[in-house]
């Protein structure tokens, strides 16, 4: 229903007639190309876009199959593909904001809860002063943002938001931020791989990407706006 489901290689491989060595670089290829997230140790795959054509590319919070998508989701066995999924779909199909359960890695550690949480203290007291709101987006770009030890510089990933005028496209950064999280090169070791945030908009990232799923850009406009 989901699209996340044991799949072993030896499976792929028979079904395709690639043999396991062809089968195995087909599926690296489709990895690479965002297509899919494959957990080894549980040979379970989680197809991205199945959901989307099984189900729905979004659904209203009373539709029944609300439920369903979110019992299906608490069975996934892999946390890797949970949180994949979680970060894919959690707006889309109106599932828990808590995301119970969706992390493969420890809790993030002390010193980075507090930093983030005296940025955000700081912000409200900037707020309560009578300074400039933020500009649209960022609010939700810092949030959507994954939290590690790179989840830094706010106030100068605020200026670079301006500087690039990203709240035109704030809608398209989201969306973009959003396949990224479920992607390999950003799930692989825990996110070893993840740029700092002041990177990815000071090297404009998200341009060149409008074949992000235009379901999920066209929910994050409505969030920002």
């Amino acid at each position: 229903m989901i699209g996340v489901f044991h799949c072993p290689v030896l499976y792929m491989a028979h079904e395709t007639g690639l043999g396991m060595e062809g089968a195995s670089k087909a599926l690296q290829s489709l990895i690479e190309a965002g297509y899919c997230t494959y957990d080894e140790a549980s040979e379970t795959v989680f197809v991205h876009r199945m959901a989307a054509y099984q189900v729905a590319e979004s659904l209203k919070p009373g539709d029944n199959r609300v439920k369903g998508v979110e019992r299906e989701w608490q069975n996934i066995g892999p946390a890797l593909l949970k949180q994949a999924f979680f970060a894919m779909y959690s707006v889309a199909f109106h599932m828990p904001m808590d995301g119970n359960n969706t992390s493969p890695s420890k809790a993030p550690p002390k010193a980075l809860a507090s930093q983030e949480q005296e940025q955000d203290q700081e912000q409200d007291q900037e707020k309560s002063a009578g300074k400039p709101a933020d500009p649209p987006g960022f609010a939700e770009f810092w949030k959507t943002w994954p939290s590690n030890d790179r989840k830094q510089a706010k106030g100068k990933c605020l200026d670079a938001w301006k500087k690039a005028h990203a709240e035109r496209d704030a809608a398209l950064v989201l969306a973009h931020v959003e396949s990224l999280k479920s992607s390999a090169s950003w799930m692989k070791n825990g996110g070893e791989f993840i740029p700092a945030p002041l990177v990815y908009l000071n090297q404009r990232r998200w341009e060149g990407a409008e074949s992000v799923a235009p379901a999920t850009a066209d929910i994050w406009a409505g969030a920002v706006n």
